[in-house]
Parts: structure tokens; sequence; C-alpha cells
């Protein structure tokens, strides 16, 4: 397990099933990763999150304080074949408290020194200003545009040695 001050990062478990479902089914949520999922689609993704291979981590993301799982997180292959690419979803009543941050700087810590991954990406819709901001916010800088899945996405990236 993983911790922040608040958090505790939790390898995903079939347990999570339902929690991680609602992630996937909540419009908020999906609004800028291409919707919310079917049953079918979900149940595949699950998955192979959980079967995953030795070069993928899936998370969940738990208030210490209650064990509430309040998001996913991710450390996996990006669209590019070989850069590594942290993902990330929280339930939006979590927004805006400042959870995402200290989730993603710790397991971008842990990929840079626990890991030994020299450099994480990160891909949003430049539409998504807030998880754009929030990018920013950690220390990620914009290093390409492209267009996939019918919109403009941004890739930020940090490298370990820029932190």
């Amino acid at each position: 397990m993983i911790e922040t001050n608040r958090c505790k990062i939790d390898i995903l478990q079939d347990s999570d099933y339902e929690k991680v479902r609602e992630l996937f089914t909540n419009e908020k949520v999906r609004k800028f990763l291409g919707g919310i999922v079917s049953t079918e689609s979900f149940n595949n993704s699950f998955e192979n999150m959980l079967t995953c291979n030795e070069n993928s981590y899936y998370w969940v993301v738990r208030l210490k304080y209650n064990n509430e799982i309040i998001g996913l997180i991710s450390l996996d292959e990006h669209h590019d074949g070989f850069s590594t690419e942290v993902s990330y979803q929280f339930m939006p009543q979590y927004w805006g408290y400042g959870y995402a941050e200290e989730v993603i700087r710790r397991i971008i810590d842990y990929a840079f020194n626990e890991l030994t991954i020299r450099k994480i990406v990160a891909e949003t819709q430049s539409a998504n200003k807030a998880s754009c901001k929030l990018l920013q916010k950690i220390g990620m800088n914009l290093e390409q545009i492209v267009s996939r899945f019918g919109a403009e996405q941004y890739i930020f990236s940090i490298s370990k040695d820029s932190v």
C-alpha cells in the first residue's frame, strides 16, 4: 500500500468492482474520458486492470479516515507504445479538495523512486481545463498536442531529472 497524508492507495482487487464501476458510469467523471461505458465494456476493462502485465499498475484511492473509495489511478503504457502514462479518475464530490494532486504527486514519486521510471506522461482533452491546470500544478509540461478520440488532446510530461 502507498499512502499520502489523507489517502491510501491500494492495488485494485475484485472486491472493488462496484465502486470502480461507479467511476466508469458517472457522467461528470467520464465527460472527457469518452463517456459512460457499457457494462460489457467495463467488465472487459476491469478484468484487464486486474490481470495487467508487470509494467501496469492499477490502484484504488481510499480516504484514510473511513476507507471509502474516491478514485482510481494507474501507471500504464501510453498510446505511443513506449511512454508510461499516469491516468486518474475521482468521484466529483471529491473534486477541488486537493486529493487528486496529493495522490498523483505520490504516484509520480513512487514511479521515479521505486519503479525507476525516468519519465511520466499524462494525456487529457484540451477542453478539460481542470485536468490541464492540475497537471501543470504538479510540475508537468505540455509536450505535444494530438488529435485522438475525436478531440484535441494535450500530452503533458515530467521527468525524474526535472523534480
